[in-house]
């Protein structure tokens, strides 16, 4: 495993952002882990976060893009932050895009927020987490009806590597099927596992023996590999 991936996972467990217990999600499933990369609040966190993206990018689609979109609401500040950190890390300059909820009517009008898009650009999009694949059904065919665009890669933070709506492969492969462009995650959930179980963080045993025996569970029934 990379040293930037051990080091995402160590952060996203200082940040607060991923957490074990019981949880419901959006699905109805309950999992007994949660990753919340709304808590991520600080300027130090956010500089990091950017970094992490970027680095994942540049590994994965490398750098031949123009613009980074990030998906409403939690994308908008993914995007931005990926954006400056690509700049700051390799001189990349690309540009920030986002969409809104509603189109604006005034002032700055549209459905965008940042950078308009224009034919011919070739696009890496950012997400938090993908469980379902629900917000990329919605927000794909809305950038694709801006203009003549190229989505080279969606980066998402982690992989949770369950099965998506189709229960065969996990969501970023149904994504990626579904679409034609390449998917990938800073890291995934077998990564964490493997990297957390026993070992102390903090002064505590993250991922002790009973929360590795309901990952197991947990895996045992919506798990999927990445193809």
């Amino acid at each position: 495993m990379n040293t930037y991936k051990q080091e995402f996972i160590d952060f996203m467990v200082e940040s607060d952002v991923l957490k074990f217990g019981d949880f419901t999600l959006k699905s109805g499933r309950k999992s007994p882990f949660f990753m919340n990369a709304g808590a991520y609040v600080t300027g130090s966190q956010l500089h990091r976060l950017g970094q992490y993206y970027a680095r994942a990018i540049h590994d994965s689609f490398g750098l031949d893009f123009d613009v980074v979109f990030g998906p409403a609401y939690k994308g908008i500040p993914l995007s931005v932050v990926t954006t400056i950190a690509l700049q700051e890390l390799y001189g990349k300059e690309a540009r920030y895009c986002s969409n809104r909820k509603e189109v604006k009517d005034h002032g700055d009008t549209g459905i965008l927020l940042g950078s308009k898009l224009v034919d011919g650009d070739r696009v890496v999009m950012v997400e938090d987490v993908t469980t379902s694949g629900k917000s990329i059904d919605e927000t794909y065919p809305l950038i694709c009806a801006q203009a003549d665009i190229e989505v080279v890669g969606l980066m998402v933070s982690l992989n949770r590597l369950e099965v998506g709506r189709g229960g065969k492969m996990c969501a970023l492969d149904e994504v990626s099927e579904r679409y034609g462009f390449p998917t990938a995650s800073i890291v995934d959930m077998a990564e964490v596992t493997e990297y957390l179980h026993g070992n102390e963080r903090e002064g505590r045993i993250v991922i002790d023996d009973e929360i590795k025996a309901a990952l197991d569970a947990y895996y045992a029934q919506y798990g999927a590999e990445r193809a």
